[in-house]
């Protein structure tokens, strides 16, 4: 009977022990950096900063491009905006990121859309400079571009 209760006791311990470890690890950054900036010029909406928000999920990728300053030029429904983003590889070529997701916009809103998906490698590396963000509302396509590197930098894929 004592030998069951230290077998029994040692597995709780060791069984405490494991989910401890668990729940310290450092969580694994997938993206690097996971936020970052561009200045864009748009052809309809205006021009000014852009925060891009990026999350991985294995060779699934995501982008959000948000602007205060990049304003809607009618009042749009939600998910009405298809999106396309397109950033620059740093190994040659590009990636595309796309979607239909946007929020309810009033005349004069600041613009958000995403989030858009596309597909990443390990090692990928993606800029927003010499790319551009277009996007299809009620037919008219508004082109976004950057006007030079993104800050802090471009974003590295695991």
């Amino acid at each position: 009977m004592r030998r069951i209760r230290l077998g029994v006791g040692a597995a709780l311990a060791a069984g405490t022990l494991a989910v401890t470890g668990l729940a310290l690890a450092p969580t694994a950054v997938a993206v690097t950096p996971d936020t970052a900036t561009i200045n864009a010029t748009c052809t309809i909406g205006g021009s000014g900063v852009a925060t891009l928000t990026a999350t991985q999920t294995g060779t699934t990728a995501t982008i959000t491009v948000s602007s205060e300053e990049i304003t809607a030029p009618i009042a749009l429904s939600e998910d009405s905006i298809r999106s396309t983003l397109t950033l620059v590889k740093a190994s040659g070529g590009t990636t595309a990121f796309t979607g239909t997701e946007n929020p309810a916009l009033a005349l004069g809103d600041g613009v958000t859309v995403g989030p858009l998906t596309g597909t990443v490698a390990p090692g990928d590396s993606l800029e927003a400079f010499g790319g551009s963000l277009q996007m299809v509302i009620l037919g008219i396509t508004v082109t976004c571009t950057a006007g030079e590197a993104q800050s802090p930098g471009p974003f590295v894929f695991d």
